[in-house]
C-alpha cells in the first residue's frame, strides 16, 4: 500500500491586537470610503487599524470584531457612545439610513469628495484626477428628499433605554447589524415625508388593535410583515402596500384600514395595495407576491426634466428624483458636450432601466437613434410606454443581457459614437466591459452609484485606450456614505 504524504498548509499569520468577536470601544480618528472610520489600536507591537463601518472622526463606538486579518480588522457598529465635536443636534429620529444625519452637510461633502477621488487614484492609477474634478453637485432637498421608504413590522422591538431586546410589536427599521430586532418610528426620520412617519406609530396602534400578529423573524411566523409607501413630489400623493401573510387574511378588513388610511391622509392617499408574501428566508424582498389593489389607484406620476413617468409600486424608479434631475443633466451634458458628435449617429445606453437618460439624449439631440438595453423585463416594458407617454421618437429598447446582446446584434458594430453606462452597484463584469470595449465608441459617459467598482473599471478603460477626461460626483443620499459619480471617457 502506497501512503501519500500532505503537508499541512501554513497557517495564516494573526495579528497581535484583536480576535474575532472581541467586543471594544474604540476612537474614530480618520475616514475611509464607503462611511468606514477608521480606529488605530497602539500597544508596544506597534499599530493595528480597525475599518468601522457608519462612523466619523471624533465618535467613541462600541464595535464588534467581524473580520481580522494580519494588517487590519473590521468591526460591527454596535453604539456611539460619544458623539464627534463637529456633530450637531437635529429634530429627528435617528435611524441606521441616516447615520450622518448629525454631521453639517459640508463636511459630509468634504468626506465624500476626498474619499472618492483617493479611490480613482489608488485603484484606477489616474494620478492627475484631482485636476480632471469637474463639479460637487449637492441635493436640491437635504432632509425629506426620499421618495420611497419601506418599513418592516417585528415581535422583537428595542428598548432604548435599556438597550436590549424586548418582546414588542414594532412598526419601524431593523436595528443596524440585526436582522430579527425592530425599532420603532416614533417621528419624523428626516429622510421621507414628515407626515407619513410621524403618523406610523398611528399605523401601529391600528394594527396592534386587530389582535393580529407582527412577522417574529426567528419562528418565520406573523401576519404583519411590511408597510411600503411612495411618494410623487410632483403631485404629493402617498401610494402604500401592506404587506402580509396569507393566514388570518380573513381576519383583517382592508377595506377599513384604506379608509383609516384615508382619514389620516385624505387627497394625498392615491391608492391602497395588499401584497400576500409567505416567504420565510431572513430577508425577503418585501414587494415579492401577489399584489391586489385595494383602494384608488396602483400607479403614481413623477416628472423628471419636463417629462413624465408612470411609477408603480415594483417600479425602478430613482429614490431622490429632485436630485436625479441634477444628475441625468450633468449626464446628459457630458453627452451631449460635443453636439456634432451624437447627431445622425447611433447612443448606446446600456443598463439603461427605464430609459430616462435615453429619453432625455433623444429629446436633445437631432436624429440620434438611441438604443436601450436592460436585463429587466420590466424596466424595458416602463421604458417602451414612457418613451410613447412624453412621444418622444428615435428610441429602441431591448430586454437582455447587455453582454449576449452585444454578441447577438452585431449590426451595431462600428456605428456607435457614444455609450452610456449606467450599471448596477457591483459594477460591469470584465467579460462584458470588455465587449463594450470592442465596439469601439469614440466616447464613455459612465454613470456608477459605486464609485469602488468604476475605478476598478477605469483602469481597464485607460489601458484599452480610453482616457479619463471629466469626474463629477453626485450627492444623491445625504446623511449616508452613498455617492454617485458621472465619468466622460474619450477614446485616445
Amino acid at each position: 500500500m502506497r501512503f501519500i504524504k500532505f503537508e499541512r498548509m501554513p497557517r495564516r499569520e494573526r495579528n497581535k491586537f484583536v480576535k474575532k468577536n472581541q467586543i471594544l470601544e474604540l476612537k474614530i480618528e480618520d475616514y475611509a470610503f464607503g462611511g468606514k472610520g477608521i480606529a488605530r489600536i497602539k500597544s508596544e507591537e506597534g499599530s493595528f487599524v480597525v475599518f468601522v463601518p457608519n462612523t466619523l472622526p471624533g465618535q467613541l463606538v462600541k464595535a464588534q470584531i467581524s473580520k481580522s486579518s494580519k494588517n487590519y480588522a473590521e468591526a460591527k457598529l454596535i453604539d456611539v457612545l460619544e458623539s464627534s465635536e463637529n456633530e450637531v443636534e437635529v429634530p429627528f429620529q435617528d435611524i441606521p439610513g441616516a447615520p450622518y444625519i448629525q454631521l453639517p452637510i459640508e463636511f459630509q461633502h468634504q468626506y465624500k469628495k476626498e474619499s472618492t477621488l483617493s479611490l480613482f487614484e489608488r485603484i484606477g492609477k489616474v494620478e492627475n484626477i484631482k485636476n480632471l474634478f469637474d463639479e460637487f453637485i449637492t441635493s436640491p432637498n437635504v432632509f425629506h428628499y426620499r421618495n420611497k421608504m419601506e418599513y418592516g413590522f417585528s415581535a422583537i422591538g428595542y428598548d432604548r433605554v435599556s438597550k436590549r431586546d424586548k418582546d414588542e410589536f414594532t412598526l419601524g427599521f431593523k436595528r443596524r447589524g440585526v436582522w430579527w430586532m425592530g425599532d420603532n418610528l416614533e417621528k419624523d426620520s428626516g429622510l421621507f415625508d414628515k407626515q407619513m412617519e410621524d403618523n406610523l406609530k398611528n399605523i401601529r396602534s391600528y394594527c396592534i388593535k386587530t389582535g393580529l400578529e407582527p412577522w417574529h423573524g426567528p419562528k418565520k411566523e406573523g401576519f404583519f410583515r411590511y408597510f411600503v409607501v411612495r411618494k410623487s413630489f410632483k403631485t404629493d400623493e402617498l401610494l402604500c402596500n401592506l404587506v402580509t401573510t396569507s393566514p388570518d387574511l380573513e381576519k383583517f378588513n382592508l377595506q377599513k384600514f384604506a379608509s383609516f388610511l384615508k382619514g389620516i391622509f385624505g387627497e394625498r392617499l392615491a391608492g391602497l395595495l395588499h401584497t400576500i408574501n409567505d416567504e420565510t428566508g431572513d430577508r425577503t424582498i418585501a414587494t415579492s407576491g401577489s399584489i391586489n389593489l385595494v383602494y384608488g389607484k396602483d400607479k403614481i406620476v413623477e416628472e423628471l426634466l419636463g417629462l413624465n413617468f408612470e411609477i408603480s409600486m415594483k417600479s425602478f424608479f430613482q429614490t431622490n428624483p429632485k436630485c436625479a434631475e441634477k444628475l441625468y443633466n450633468k449626464v446628459v451634458e457630458y453627452v451631449l458636450e460635443d453636439k456634432s458628435k451624437v447627431d445622425n449617429t447611433v447612443v448606446m445606453d446600456l443598463f439603461c432601466g427605464t430609459g430616462t437618460i435615453g429619453q432625455i439624449v433623444a429629446s436633445r439631440s437631432d436624429n440620434a437613434k438611441i438604443v436601450g438595453v436592460d436585463i429587466v423585463a420590466s424596466a424595458i416594458e416602463d421604458a417602451q410606454k414612457n418613451a410613447k407617454r412624453n412621444k418622444i421618437e428615435g428610441l429602441q429598447f431591448y430586454a437582455a443581457d447587455v453582454g449576449k446582446f452585444l454578441t447577438n446584434h452585431p449590426e451595431y458594430e462600428s456605428k456607435i459614437k457614444t455609450i452610456i453606462l449606467d450599471p448596477a452597484r457591483a459594477g460591469i463584469a470584465p467579460k462584458t466591459l470588455q465587449k463594450i470595449i470592442n465596439l469601439n465608441a469614440d466616447r464613455m459617459v459612465y454613470v456608477s452609484c459605486n464609485p469602488a467598482t468604476q475605478a476598478r473599471d477605469t483602469e481597464l478603460l485607460r489601458e484599452a485606450g480610453y482616457q479619463l477626461k471629466k469626474i463629477s460626483l453626485v450627492d444623491q443620499f445625504p446623511h449616508t456614505a452613498h455617492i454617485e459619480t458621472v465619468v466622460l471617457f474619450e477614446k485616445c
